[in-house]
């Protein structure tokens, strides 16, 4: 009986010690806690910052030099169109100069901010303002007299059968935004339901009959 007891008091003293110089076999330790920088989106991505330059007055300037001038003051998102709303390609930029910039000459502009100019060619008169390109026709037809031949086309259904004859010469239509339109058949405010249009047209400088 003494050996017996013995021998349990002794087991039971080897396990205290264990546990005392183990003290955490017997508890569960805490999740770490991540820090305040690691869970700040700061931490992860840099604020953007917004680069801003002054945006020069271009207007009256050849469409080419006015294009290098804006790249140089950091504006390289560059576009035009025809101020006569013709629909005319600035195919040579030199062949043409600025009537009206978008958006107009300030300070502080976003370098990423995309530039419009409406031009001419430089033979031409600039508009008092942008001419606009004619409205899409619906169920009736518009009045496209003294607008250029290729925005009209545009602005008609893409299955319509169009015909282009010269009012002045009878000379060959081979590039449509080159002419503007005397006449049209179906005359304004017809209906349009898949009929043919014919127009007669002259050049742009040229008067019609």
């Amino acid at each position: 009986m003494r050996t017996h007891h013995l021998a349990t008091l002794l087991v039971a003293a080897a396990t205290l010690t264990l546990t005392a110089c183990n003290p955490q076999a017997t508890t569960n330790p805490k999740p770490a806690t991540p820090s305040p920088a690691a869970t700040s989106p700061a931490a992860s991505s840099s604020p953007t910052t917004t680069k801003t330059a002054t945006l020069p007055n271009l207007v009256g300037k050849g469409l080419q030099a006015a294009q290098d001038e804006a790249q140089a003051a950091g504006f390289f998102t560059l576009k035009s169109h025809d101020a006569l709303g013709q629909d005319r390609l600035q195919a040579l930029d030199r062949n043409w100069k600025v009537c009206s910039q978008t958006p107009t000459p300030a300070a502080g502009v976003d370098t990423k901010t995309s530039v419009d100019f409406g031009a001419v060619k430089l033979e031409e008169t600039c508009p008092a303002v942008d001419a606009p390109a004619p409205k899409p026709a619906g169920d009736t037809m518009p009045n496209f007299v003294g607008q250029g031949m290729k925005a009209v086309r545009s602005a008609l259904p893409t299955n319509a059968s169009i015909t282009v004859k010269d009012a002045v010469q009878g000379r060959m239509v081979l590039q449509e935004s080159n002419w503007k339109v005397c006449t049209q058949d179906p005359k304004v405010g017809s209906a349009l339901n898949g009929q043919p249009v014919a127009f007669t047209v002259a050049k742009t400088d040229e008067s019609c009959p």
